[in-house]
């Protein structure tokens, strides 16, 4: 979900520099395999953005049906979407440094994140009731208008920017891990969001502050997602790589839903 997100950059096929890193690692008898084959790859045999969102779609719809059921079983089987949760986070790592994508995997990977995330927004809402509508929209308005803003070329990845994001990622995992323990031993003043919630900025709590900068980060995050598909198209990279843009967008999308989430029910509580 950044500059160094597992699903692209661990592959040169979504580099500037791609063909270059690639060639790097042939062979002699490849490369004159290479040599023999036609000057254009058969139509088909890569990457494009129309198939890539096919995909995403595919994906998406077992998001949904596994939310689904997780939303309609979270108060009989709880351990069902909390055994998703880990189930989705192992099969994350395994997309992550599997070396070709696999598309059994990133769909498995959806339904069990979707079992989750289903079980998790029973939760909030029954805490905060409408907070699961709220927070939908707000994603769907999210990536709808970063997707918007990216394909008029109104807003690209920049180095700098990059840079600022990667700092930014690490500086909010690092309080998100300290975050964790504090609420575990109850360093907070019992407070159930620990310091997003026992913190207050001007009348306004950390959390919400955190929330919407986290946002801005989801969405930068999503045009690197976009950014780093293009490239792959411009590379012609293996049709097969599609997933892997699927891959990174579903981890981008489920991780700003997660924070809208949290943000909005953290809001709710100070009321």
């Amino acid at each position: 979900m950044a500059l160094d997100n597992p699903a692209f950059s661990r592959n040169s096929a979504f580099s500037a520099q791609g063909g270059v890193a690639a060639a790097q690692d042939i062979s002699a008898q490849q490369l004159q395999e290479m040599y023999n084959q036609p000057a254009t790859p058969p139509a088909g045999e890569t990457m494009a953005v129309e198939t890539t969102i096919q995909k995403s779609a595919l994906a998406f719809g077992l998001l949904v049906i596994g939310a689904a059921l997780g939303w309609v079983t979270a108060d009989s089987m709880p351990f069902l979407w909390i055994g998703a949760g880990i189930v989705g986070f192992v099969l994350a790592l395994v997309n992550i440094f599997k070396k070709e994508p696999s598309p059994a995997l990133v769909l498995a990977y959806s339904a069990a994140q979707g079992v989750f995330v289903g079980g998790i927004s029973s939760w909030y809402e029954a805490m905060n009731p409408g907070i699961v509508a709220q927070a939908v929209i707000a994603t769907l308005v999210v990536v709808g208008v970063t997707l918007a803003l990216f394909a008029s070329g109104k807003i690209r990845a920049s180095k700098k920017a990059t840079k600022i994001f990667l700092i930014a990622m690490i500086g909010y995992a690092v309080f998100s891990l300290v975050n964790f323990g504090i609420m575990i031993f109850g360093g907070a003043e019992g407070n159930p969001w620990g310091l997003r919630g026992s913190i207050d900025i001007m009348g306004i709590p950390l959390g919400v502050i955190l929330g919407v900068f986290v946002v801005i980060m989801a969405a930068y995050s999503l045009v690197l997602d976009f950014d780093f598909i293009q490239q792959g198209v411009r590379n012609r990279a293996p049709k097969k790589y599609e997933w892997s843009g699927v891959f990174g967008i579903m981890v981008t999308v489920i991780w700003l839903y997660l924070e809208i989430l949290r943000m909005l029910a953290i809001a709710q509580s100070s009321d």
